[in-house]
């Protein structure tokens, strides 16, 4: 059992509340601070050593001290360039480059490196509405795209909106959540149909004739894991092409492998105009960008640059990453491991009351916790099994639009054994939460 915090945290908690806003929260009634790692496991503070099925927000790709990783950093290090700008020619910034134009998928990719998936986002933003002449997007309800004025105009999660305040003028159209609306009774080819006359109807109605560009995430992840209805991305797709709109596929979290395919929209029949990407393509040093059509990513005007996207101690950790997931075939393993996770906690869940749903794609999966009988969130549960679960050392996240959501995103190298330990961590905690 975990021995919670420790005198040192406290003081350091203290002198946290007194610098950081109040804005960003802390998980856990007693915050943990992580010393070290090794793998899917890390140790506190507090000195216990936990199971880490969050991966640091599923950026922590492939886990802890990874030999071959911190070794090419470290080497990196040991040049004394850490950092020269995008005015330079960069060695490593153009491999990189050509490797994710390669899988991309998309025709004639330019690629442009950011430090977070929030910028990587705004910056397909800025593309877009310069090459459609136009400050009209779409994005999809229970969206999330990042906290900076942009991204988060795009949202369609008022819980991360605050007042709502956008640069853009911004639709939402209808994601893979179906219970809400009245269409939960739709089979998948009535609500990937009903779902598609909305878009129309959206387009014909409610926004100008020249619209920038639709955001979407292949599995919407902030929403618990939620992944659009097979079909609804490519009939999307088709609608966008009548009109020569721009489809932005956010792959922040759903990209590297983590869906069971490289990147989630390959789960789907489209290709993107504009792909996002940012995370664990770095495996936790700050590494985002997006790949694009050239005419899209040429239309700017004016020159920018971006001071700390692609830096070379970056760039290696990211080419080193690229060699890990490549070598290890982790997409094939996230698939794997994802089954026997889903499926487990399926399982083991059926009977429990306050279940409501258990989802996933790959390792990127979620239960979803209501009250008895009824779709009301039940958010003390979720928060109450977090806690629980870190009682009896392992970490997960907490998720979900209403918070009640227990979120899984461990590294794409967890045991089998790992998911097992934590199925049994997780059914445990289910029932024995305090709510």
């Amino acid at each position: 059992m975990s021995g919670h915090t420790h005198a040192r945290d406290e003081e350091l908690l203290k002198r946290h509340r007194k610098v950081m806003p109040p804005w960003m929260p802390l998980y856990y009634d007693q915050p943990l601070e992580i010393v070290s790692g090794s793998g899917s496991t890390v140790t506190g503070s507090d000195g216990v050593s936990y199971l880490e099925f969050y991966s640091g927000i599923a950026t922590n790709l492939v886990g802890y001290g990874i030999p071959e990783i911190q070794e090419a950093v470290q080497s990196q290090l040991r040049t004394g360039v850490v950092h020269t700008s995008t005015f330079y020619l960069i060695r490593k910034q153009v491999e990189l480059a050509e490797r994710i134009a390669g899988l991309s998928g998309i025709d004639d990719p330019v690629v442009f490196f950011t430090c977070s998936g929030t910028e990587a986002v705004e910056t397909a933003l800025l593309l877009t509405t310069q090459y459609r002449a136009s400050n009209q997007v779409i994005a999809l309800r229970y969206s999330y795209h990042g906290r900076s004025f942009g991204a988060l105009a795009v949202t369609g999660d008022r819980n991360w909106q605050g007042r709502g305040l956008s640069p853009l003028r911004v639709a939402h159209a209808r994601g893979g959540e179906r219970r809400h609306g009245g269409m939960a009774d739709l089979n998948d080819t009535d609500y990937v149909h009903a779902c598609t006359e909305d878009l129309r109807e959206l387009l014909a109605t409610s926004t100008p004739e020249a619209t920038a560009a639709m955001v979407v995430e292949p599995v919407q992840g902030i929403a618990g894991a939620v992944p659009l209805v097979p079909g609804q991305l490519a009939s999307y797709q088709a609608v966008l092409r009548e009109h020569d709109i721009p489809l932005i596929v956010d792959e922040v979290q759903t990209g590297w492998g983590r869906t069971g395919r490289y990147w989630g929209y390959q789960w789907h029949d489209v290709t993107p105009d504009v792909l996002v990407f940012a995370k664990g393509v770095g495996n936790g040093l700050t590494m985002g960008g997006l790949v694009g059509r050239r005419e899209i990513m040429s239309s700017l005007s004016h020159p920018s640059i971006s001071s700390f996207g692609g830096n070379p101690l970056s760039l290696t950790s990211a080419l080193a990453t690229l060699d890990y997931i490549d070598s290890h075939d982790l997409p094939a393993r996230s698939a794997h491991a994802g089954r026997i996770l889903v499926e487990g906690l399926q399982r083991c869940l059926a009977d429990e009351p306050w279940v409501c749903q258990v989802r996933g794609t790959g390792l990127l999966a979620a239960i979803e916790y209501t009250r008895p009988g009824a779709l009301e969130p039940a958010v003390d549960m979720a928060t109450s099994v977090q806690e629980t679960c870190r009682d009896m050392e392992l970490l997960v996240g907490v998720g979900g639009t209403s918070g009640n959501c227990v979120r899984l995103l461990p590294p794409l190298t967890v045991s089998d054994d790992q998911v097992r330990q934590a199925i049994r961590v997780i059914t445990d905690a289910t029932r024995t939460a305090r709510t």
